[in-house]
């Protein structure tokens, strides 16, 4: 090792070690931490605040409003360009540290890298308690990060400045890791972040991360090759795993070759176009019906980058074929083994091509592939009927709303969802042009995402057309990145759906016998007793007020005026609509297991665990 070193403090070290760190995969280089989002406070403004200041030239910096928008800002990045670029986040010790919590559980369980720098109490003590410290009784090490340990995949404290070298290697090593990929926690304790260090001049040198694309095992293919050859009925769940490996070409000539039909999951669709003939929308408890009838009917089940969530599973009971097996091709041993399959444990296009290539010649039989073109025929009049309004001049229903969107959207348009009724109706209705044109969050399913992950997707791709749906609920959780949205000139489009209240879990609560308690927004009169006046809270002039240009659109034909105009716009705008709550989506194809009171006095739950005993009874272990 070189003699020469440079005298830093800790955080302009670790600022500068992270802009020259690089991700490579087939020959395309990219800055793995592209930028950091921050809001500073004691614990990370005299470190990492100065650090940015310091170092301004080569890593850009992003002011956020609120800490857990911060990540999924940088969630929607890393997303939308296939995992191969990231951001951090920095925030400071105490409340802006523990909000990231959230944040880091989606990133980790959607397999999607973000980097959080916390800061954190004196590692030297010497102010003991400061503001904002955990006092642990019996272990005085713990401090408020330690809540982010569980949801991290790569979690240390740098208590030494020479600790950050091993510390930052392998964190940067987790975010790049396709298998291992999610939320990596670099606790700071605001003493070590000042502190100066003669850092080796090899530290900052460009680095360049490797993104494996490995190959199956050569008897795990052959095993796979009989497999599919033996089939009868197969069937190609999706998942998001083909985005992250940009495998789409390789599974559409899969699916050319083979004849074998693919539905999605949630983070899968738009894997394949929704005009390919094989494309059969979603599958599971909001798939579409031709997707759910195949796959209760499937012998093999073949997985490609999918965890199976109990929304794909429909809780266990959806593979009904008393002789169905699983197939899972996934970078990931641990969900390839899951549903007892045979495992492809290997990059989805390089597994995908490979595979196909094994199997050159093989073709499912014709009766098959009639039965399901079919189904999907008389799916996509289901799908007109939904988006179709016979008056224009009429208050749109939510899908109606949504066949508006998709009359003006193009191919390049994202369109970011995350909880509520919308992501059953997307993934029942919405026609993917693209690969990344359909952007669901429901691996945590959670809201507030929407507005700041559009954010991350248009710095991600500037130039495209970004649109984050929300309902009221989800507007209210977190609306505040639209002033980041403003003061970075984002131009993203956002569309504001009001039905004043919890509108999904007010339909899940009716169903399950907790009759709407709770879910809907309405005013408490003088005797304690809800009105069923709704409240008197203008949504639209809130987003003005924050800076966002807004449309207000009453009819049909109002909502797809509007929705061209945000799209021609350069500014970040609001279409504001209030829906119809009568119910115009398909209902559920399939079952969802939220346990129903097993004993009560009202005749609601009762009723609600008679059907609840009858559904559980298909419930299956795959082994």
């Amino acid at each position: 090792m070189s003699a020469t070193t440079r005298r830093l403090t800790t955080a302009q070290a670790l600022v500068r070690f992270l802009s020259a760190q690089y991700t490579e995969r087939d020959g395309v280089r990219r800055r793995l931490i592209a930028g950091t989002w921050g809001i500073f406070g004691h614990g990370n403004v005299a470190g990492v605040g100065q650090a940015l200041v310091e170092y301004a030239d080569v890593m850009p910096y992003h002011q956020g409003r609120n800490e857990q928008a911060m990540v999924h800002a940088a969630v929607g990045h890393a997303r939308q360009l296939n995992r191969l670029s990231a951001q951090a986040v920095t925030t400071s010790i105490g409340p802006g540290a523990t909000n990231l919590v959230t944040g880091a559980a989606l990133a980790t369980i959607n397999r999607l890298p973000v980097l959080l720098l916390p800061g954190d109490y004196f590692a030297s003590r010497v102010a003991d308690p400061l503001l904002q410290q955990l006092e642990h009784p019996v272990e005085a090490d713990v401090s408020v990060n330690d809540t982010l340990r569980p949801v991290s995949r790569y979690f240390d404290r740098v208590t030494r400045p020479e600790a950050l070298i091993p510390s930052v290697l392998n964190a940067v090593r987790v975010l790049a890791d396709p298998a291992e990929t999610g939320a990596v926690t670099l606790a700071l304790p605001q003493d070590v972040q000042a502190e100066a260090y003669d850092w080796p001049e090899e530290f900052f040198a460009d680095r360049v991360w490797s993104v494996r694309r490995p190959a199956p095992d050569p008897a795990e293919l052959a095993a796979a090759v009989a497999a599919v050859r033996a089939a009868r009925r197969p069937l190609v769940v999706a998942g998001g795993g083909i985005h992250h490996s940009e495998a789409e070409e390789a599974l559409r000539a899969f699916v050319d070759a083979t004849g074998i039909p693919v539905a999605s999951t949630q983070a899968g669709k738009g894997s394949l176009r929704h005009d390919h003939p094989a494309d059969l929308g979603g599958i599971g408890h909001t798939g579409t019906a031709v997707s759910d009838e195949l796959a209760r009917t499937a012998d093999l089940v073949i997985g490609v980058g999918t965890r199976y969530s109990d929304f794909t599973t429909a809780s266990g009971t959806l593979f009904q074929n008393p002789d169905v097996r699983f197939l899972n091709l996934n970078i990931t041993g641990f969900d390839a083994h899951k549903l007892a399959a045979r495992t492809l444990v290997c990059d989805a296009r390089t597994g995908l091509e490979q595979l196909a290539g094994a199997l050159a010649g093989h073709r499912v039989e014709p009766s098959y592939e009639a039965e399901y073109r079919s189904g999907k025929e008389r799916w996509e009049r289901v799908v007109e009927a939904a988006y179709h309004a016979a008056d224009d001049t009429a208050v749109p229903t939510q899908t109606q709303v949504l066949g508006a969107l998709d009359a003006v959207v193009g191919d390049e348009d994202v369109v970011i969802n995350a909880a509520g009724s919308l992501p059953g109706d997307l993934h029942k209705l919405w026609r993917a042009r693209s690969p990344r044109q359909y952007h669901l969050e429901y691996g945590y399913s959670c809201m507030g995402y929407e507005i700041p992950a559009a954010l991350g997707v248009q710095q991600a791709a500037p130039g495209t057309p970004v649109w984050a749906l929300v309902g009221d609920g989800t507007y209210l959780m977190n609306p505040t990145e639209i002033v980041t949205a403003v003061q970075e000139n984002l131009p993203v489009n956002l569309v504001l759906v009001q039905n004043h209240g919890y509108a999904s879990i007010g339909g899940l609560s009716e169903s399950v016998g907790a009759e709407r308690f709770g879910t809907a927004y309405r005013h408490r009169a003088a005797d304690g007793t809800f009105t069923g006046a709704p409240l008197p809270v203008d949504l639209a002039a809130n987003a003005a007020s924050l800076g966002m240009d807004v449309l207000r659109a009453r009819t049909v034909r109002e909502v797809r005026s509007a929705l061209a105009e945000a799209r021609a716009s350069g500014r970040p705008t609001c279409v504001y609509v209030e829906t119809d709550p009568a119910p115009t989506a398909p209902p559920a194809e399939a079952w969802w297991d939220v346990p129903v009171a097993e004993v009560s006095a009202r005749e609601a739950a009762v009723e609600a665990r008679a059907r609840y005993d009858s559904e559980v009874a298909g419930r299956r272990r795959h082994l």
